[in-house]
């Protein structure tokens, strides 16, 4: 029997991949629900301030890529941490991507539910989603992360479709004021911290230095990434205050899919169900990745390092979380206030570990390093 080779190294892969993987990561579900969240046009001063702030982030993140520990993968979290410590943060990182792979996973699903699939048992859509992203993962880390360039080419030119709305007889300036805040309340500031939120993924790139080239390009590729994510952002927001005007944003969860319903071509109808298939992608991989991440992430605290991959180890992981999936989605997820408390959880938790992480790490770097010398 062939080895079950899911963790092998046999080469690192260029900047460019982690160009592709932050980019994705930045625009899972929350950007879905970004304009219903933000509501007034002076918030696009917010995203603009956010960006930098997060490029900051990505800033820290590079210099700690850069260090001798991030370059011996998990022998260097054992060097910095110890190996009860590397253990305890593994069980927590384990906990907070289960929460983000849940809350992405039913938010697409929503979706999937609304706009493609209205009558079909919402637990069939978990079990054909996780199936095809448990096949992803099964193929190794390796082609996981290859996969981010079909993902990326899939999805990026989608924000061109928005187009109309920025021209007349759709767009009106007016749309846009007041750019200065006149009134800045608490929804206000839950509306920074969402669009701090959206910018948290490049932290989860500690999960893949193994497979990533530390080099001094990665700057330069995650800037690019971060930026990009940005004009995605901001023309998405745009897009729907000139289109839905800042009174009745905040009556529609979706707008930027149910903008897409109001987009005629003569080759396409139900451009929104085109948009939400594609961006099944994007759900793919990001689930296929953390399915790694979880996996890999219980052999570290069961010991279990030393050992090949199993089979049978994946393949009850991969049960596990469709087991976990099912029920959250039946007992929490369908009532909207649990469904509110499990998004506000996720929104904190990854604004929290995108500030965190990457400081962290440098901070505890640096010190552990004049500590040796």
């Amino acid at each position: 029997m062939t080895t079950f080779s899911l963790f092998d190294k046999p080469s690192k892969f260029d900047g460019i991949y982690a160009f592709f993987i932050v980019n994705r990561f930045q625009m899972l579900y929350l950007f879905f629900l970004m304009p219903t969240y933000l509501l007034h046009p002076f918030m696009i001063w917010g995203i603009v301030a956010m960006a930098i702030f997060s490029q900051l982030n990505i800033w820290l993140l590079c210099k700690w890529l850069e260090s001798n520990y991030a370059k011996k993968g998990y022998q260097g979290f054992v060097e910095l941490f110890g190996v009860r410590m590397v253990r305890l943060l593994t069980f927590i990182g384990l906990i907070l991507i289960l929460i983000k792979i849940t809350v992405i996973t039913l938010g697409y699903l929503e979706a999937i539910h609304d706009f493609i699939f209205p009558s079909m048992n919402s637990n069939w859509i978990i079990f054909f989603i996780l199936l095809t992203s448990s096949y992803v993962a099964s193929l190794g880390m390796k082609n996981t992360i290859r996969f981010v360039v079909i993902v990326f080419l899939c999805i990026f030119w989608m924000i061109f479709l928005y187009y109309p709305f920025f021209i007349p007889p759709i767009a009106a300036l007016h749309d846009l004021y007041p750019l200065i805040p006149t009134n800045w309340t608490t929804d206000s500031w839950k509306g920074l911290l969402l669009i701090w939120a959206s910018f948290s993924g490049p932290e989860y790139l500690i999960c893949l230095i193994p497979w990533i080239k530390p080099q001094q390009k990665m700057r330069k590729y995650l800037s690019y990434a971060n930026a990009l994510s940005t004009l995605e952002y901001l023309l998405l927001f745009i897009a729907s205050l000139l289109f839905f005007g800042s009174n009745y944003l905040s009556k529609s969860k979706y707008p930027i899919i149910h903008m897409m319903r109001y987009l005629q071509f003569p080759l396409f109808e139900r451009l929104d169900i085109i948009l939400v298939s594609l961006h099944m992608f994007v759900l793919v991989f990001a689930i296929s990745i953390f399915l790694l991440c979880i996996y890999g992430a219980i052999r570290i605290i069961l010991k279990k390092t030393s050992t090949e991959p199993s089979r049978m180890g994946f393949a009850v992981t991969c049960i596990m979380l469709f087991l976990c999936l099912v029920i959250v989605n039946n007992w929490v997820w369908s009532i909207e206030t649990e469904q509110n408390i499990l998004l506000n959880i996720q929104i904190w938790l990854g604004g929290i570990t995108y500030f965190i992480v990457p400081t962290f790490l440098l901070l505890l770097t640096k010190l552990k390093g004049r500590v040796s010398a």
